[in-house]
């Protein structure tokens, strides 16, 4: 069933026929006490020895100052960071005296909780700009987490609470949150407009609004209202996937956003009786199998767009899909249970960790050797599936208005001994200017911290025309391969009429190799093409080869050096956002004579395998002398 087609009346005649309400046990029934057991002596004592360690330590402070740095410097850790820490603590104890349930922790709880609901903004500084005005709150990613945070909170240890604690954080919960989500129109990520297309923002904040809502609402009308709009909106999120559940937005995202969804999935799947099933349909199946078609490698996923090649999949969301889906390949993802709360942002996922944790045997998920979204333009290659050390490609085409935008137009990944040895580097530092009209001086965000050419010393530009159009797919037993068109990438005054790229992994050869391609034409004589390619691996010339990494876990590029010329760009300590800063070299290899149709070939094989240029130049006559003639390729033209 559509989602918009739910009406308020309709919802409310749902909830009123429910039976109550349980997500989870409740501390000190036998439940609760079964599944500490469960868990196990050792997980049971870290949290206890962390929860203690936290009742005793000092609470961090957020003053004004702290909240007011983004808006002087644009960097926001200063106060995200000391909110995480609170949240954290606040984390701990919860879980701590939910499972162990003897009162203990309820006085630091307490305080730590009292102290969130004194805090003048939920919302995070970069989102709200300045301190919120008492009687316009924002609501953001973190106001709506905050939400759920407090409700499942009173929810597993509320009879331990002050009756004065549990009415505030009632009317905070709704002034902050609720209210502001029923009735005000000024959130943009409620909807999409012809201006602004939803994004996983749509998925967390409705969780969290709604989610707290059917824990806290005591009036079933308001409550029916409340999930209505929510899943209007969730309709707009979902169409945001497509339709064979792909997400622009990358793995790291759907992890968060579509992981949101399952939450509020199965809240209200409980509080409905089964009726309003999120998760109803084959639509929701395919997205629930999104990391396993990106997953290149063991530990290693495709990083498109503001998504890394290692994403965190948290384990009681997979423990959930699983069971309630029936995909046991999600359990093997290569995840673990290690019940750590530090790198949280939100209590669902440490609360569902400790309640559905993984098994502690799961078999390594099943990958094919292909994988294919078409409306995105995404192919996924792997040469033995099997084999984690074996060559791995990912390619994508489509355009520079996506979610969480890069601009990448013909962006690929190349994993070899399963390390990722040219990449796409993922996202950047998140800050104002990442965020901003700057976004694409960014290295990780423009075009020339991706693989893709230069042209005429012109980048790619952001914007929906500048896309890619694919012109053939083929995957078969000796060979995957994607050809685009994408001189629309680039602007006008790149003097581009054509640009093809075709990147082949080629089977047929043991090791493996793949096949890059660019053939280019311009409307004038003198014009400058460069094909880059971008490693966080050390980098050396080695005659006609440049060698990128090491044997275990490198690659070969082969190139005609009476060609074409190679140099190094050197780009250390590149901030990224969660993630240690890193060190990219961009390979550039340019073409020794201006000539207006040409082309750029590279071979790519693992270290361990050292082939000539025989191969490329037939990989090259098939694929394009023959079936591009109308590109008038010059003899000696590569």
């Amino acid at each position: 069933m559509d989602l918009r087609q739910w009406s308020s009346g309709q919802v409310a005649s749902v909830l009123k026929k429910a039976e109550a309400f349980a997500p989870f046990p409740r501390s000190g029934t036998p439940e609760c006490v079964r599944l500490s057991a469960e868990l196990g002596a050792e997980a049971m004592a870290d949290l206890l020895v962390r929860a203690e360690a936290d009742r005793d330590a000092p609470m961090p402070a957020l003053p004004a100052r702290l909240y007011d740095e983004f808006r002087k410097t644009g960097r926001r850790e200063g106060y995200e960071d000391a909110q995480r820490r609170r949240r954290t603590m606040l984390y701990g104890l919860t879980l701590a005296e939910w499972l162990e349930g003897e009162g203990r922790f309820v006085p630091a709880l307490e305080e730590i909780a009292w102290a969130r609901l004194e805090e003048t903004n939920w919302s995070w500084p970069a989102h709200a700009r300045g301190l919120d005005h008492p009687d316009h709150p924002t609501l953001d990613l973190a106001a709506a987490m905050s939400a759920l945070d407090m409700a499942e909170l009173d929810y597993l240890v509320g009879e331990r609470l002050s009756p004065n604690l549990r009415a505030r954080l009632r009317a905070e919960v709704d002034r902050r949150v609720v209210a502001p989500f029923l009735d005000r129109d000024d959130h943009w990520w409620l909807r999409t407009t012809p201006h602004k297309q939803v994004n996983n923002w749509t998925a967390v904040c409705v969780a969290g609004v709604v989610g707290a809502a059917l824990y806290l609402e005591a009036d079933t009308d308001r409550l029916a209202r409340i999930v209505t709009r929510g899943l209007h909106s969730l309709a707009d999120y979902l169409d945001t996937f497509d339709s064979q559940g792909g997400s622009s937005e990358g793995p790291d995202y759907w992890t968060y956003g579509f992981g949101n969804y399952v939450v509020l999935a199965h809240l209200l799947d409980l509080r409905s009786g089964g009726t309003i099933d999120l998760l109803a349909g084959p639509a929701l199946r395919d997205i629930a199998q999104f990391p396993l078609r990106t997953m290149l490698g063991p530990g290693v996923w495709v990083s498109f767009s503001d998504s890394d090649s290692n994403p965190v999949f948290h384990p009681g969301l997979l423990t959930y899909l699983a069971r309630r889906l029936e995909l046991p390949g999600l359990l093997g993802l290569g995840m673990k249970n290690d019940y750590v709360l530090s790198h949280f942002n939100q209590f669902a996922w440490p609360l569902r960790q400790f309640a559905w944790p993984l098994p502690p045997e799961a078999e390594p998920a099943r990958l094919g050797p292909h994988d294919w979204y078409e409306e995105m333009a995404w192919m996924i290659s792997r040469l033995d599936p099997t084999d984690p050390a074996a060559l791995r490609l990912a390619v994508k085409g489509g355009h520079n208005d996506e979610m969480h935008n890069q601009n990448d137009v013909g962006s690929f990944m190349v994993v070899s001994g399963g390390k990722v040895v040219l990449t796409d580097p993922g996202r950047g530092r998140y800050s104002k200017a990442y965020f901003g009209p700057e976004r694409y001086q960014n290295l990780m965000a423009s075009s020339r911290g991706h693989s893709v050419p230069l042209v005429n010393g012109f980048e790619q530009v952001e914007g929906r025309a500048h896309a890619a159009q694919v012109i053939s797919h083929h995957h078969g037993v000796d060979a995957d391969r994607l050809e685009l068109e994408m001189a629309a990438a680039y602007p006008q005054a790149a003097g581009l009429d054509s640009l093809r790229r075709s990147l082949t992994l080629d089977r047929s050869h043991s090791g493996g190799r793949v096949l890059l391609d660019d053939t280019y034409r311009f409307h004038a004589e003198d014009s400058l093409f460069q094909s880059v390619l971008v490693t966080p691996m050390n980098t050396r010339l080695e005659g006609d080869s440049v060698i990128v990494g090491e044997v275990d876990a490198g690659v070969r590029i082969t190139f005609d050096s009476g060609l074409l010329d190679v140099a190094f760009e050197h780009h250390p300590g590149v901030e990224k956002q969660y993630q240690p800063a890193v060190d990219l070299t961009r390979v550039v290899f340019t073409p020794r004579q201006r000539r207006p149709v040409g082309s750029v070939a590279l071979e790519i094989s693992p270290l361990s395998v050292r082939r000539g240029l025989s191969g490329i130049g037939q990989i090259r006559r098939g694929s394009y002398a023959e079936e591009r003639s109308d590109l008038e390729l010059e003899p000696g033209g590569r």
